[in-house]
């Protein structure tokens, strides 16, 4: 399937379009000047001058490397092949630094789990030991002297 990028009478969508530096969407114009030399017949955006006070914006982008009429289509689509295998390493080597960044933070992450749970497990366990502390003195009725039935022991010396 031919894009408008592989056709050059064909125009790209609006949306497709960049913007220029003004904000508008640029215009597709074909370079129709001999020089810069090779560039003749090669498309390119433009911005449309709309400015209101009349300033001419240079925004310039070219769409074609070199003239397609001059290129044969086999070697077009092989140099559109090689771009798209450069990208695709790109994401590939883009994909790989996430997922070591990833697993960088998954480890951090299981480490502060770790000491989450060993917090968690500390206050728990001072929580169980205060708990202790204030219920030994309530239990043990004989240590200000009383027995178990509430009555006062002599103590003979």
């Amino acid at each position: 399937m031919s894009t408008w990028r592989d056709d050059p009478n064909a125009i790209p969508p609006w949306n497709e379009r960049p913007k220029c530096h003004c904000g508008f969407r640029t215009w597709l114009q074909i370079w129709t000047d001999p020089l810069p030399q090779g560039k003749k017949g090669c498309r390119f955006f433009k911005c449309p001058d709309i400015d209101d006070d009349f300033k001419a914006c240079t925004f310039m982008q070219w769409i074609d490397t070199r003239p397609l009429g001059r290129v044969s289509f086999k070697e077009e689509q092989e140099r559109r092949v090689r771009q798209q295998q450069i990208r695709l390493k790109g994401k590939e080597d883009e994909l790989k630094r996430r997922r070591a960044e990833l697993g960088q933070r998954e480890t951090a992450l299981k480490i502060q789990e770790e000491q989450f749970q060993a917090r968690e497990a500390q206050f728990k366990r001072e929580a169980d030991e205060q708990k202790n502390r204030y219920k030994e003195p309530a239990q043990s009725s004989t240590t200000d002297g009383r027995n178990k039935k509430g009555k006062f022991l002599r103590f003979t010396q």
